[in-house]
């Protein structure tokens, strides 16, 4: 999870192959009228964002109940949002990629072809609750490169992990 520009595709692809799991990007849960929303440089509302997070959870839930195992990228940036897509399971873990404005700001003016307009950045950072304690969540700063960002990652996992 993360504000659009975090890294959430790229590192979730990294950190799925490594792992040898599944990889899906939050995004194309999206019905498209989020996605023409977003296009037009308009903030999604929570009514928005409910049917997308309700989806994803749909799919994690299937993929738990397969005895799967998933990486989704998806920005999940209120506990709200995360308590759509956990629904109080205890097998699944919310990775939050840390990182301040100014990189994160740097890093969408260098992307291309995404729908998420570099301008919405601050209403992402407005929106952002960062996950509390009581979610444990595994924190890593994006300020480092992929393979040390998974590793990061990785080895957070394995610490509460048998």
């Amino acid at each position: 999870m993360g504000v659009s520009g975090s890294g959430k595709s790229t590192v979730g692809e990294a950190l799925a192959a490594r792992l040898g799991w599944r990889f899906e990007d939050g995004d194309r849960f999206h019905p498209a009228s989020n996605v023409a929303k977003m296009s037009a440089g308009q903030p999604l509302t929570d009514d928005d964002r409910r049917p997308w997070l309700q989806a994803i959870a749909d799919e994690i839930d299937r993929v738990c109940a397969a005895g799967q195992r998933l990486v989704v990228a998806c920005s999940a940036l209120k506990r709200g949002y995360r308590e759509i897509l956990l629904h109080g399971r205890n097998d699944v873990r919310i990775v939050y990629l840390d990182g301040s404005e100014a990189l994160i700001a740097s890093r969408l003016a260098e992307r291309k072809g995404h729908f998420m307009p570099p301008g919405l950045l601050a209403s992402q950072f407005q929106t952002l609750e960062p996950p509390a304690p009581n979610e444990r969540p595994i924190i890593v700063s994006i300020d480092a490169t992929i393979d040390t960002i998974v590793d990061a990652i990785i080895r957070q996992i394995k610490q509460v992990t048998p």
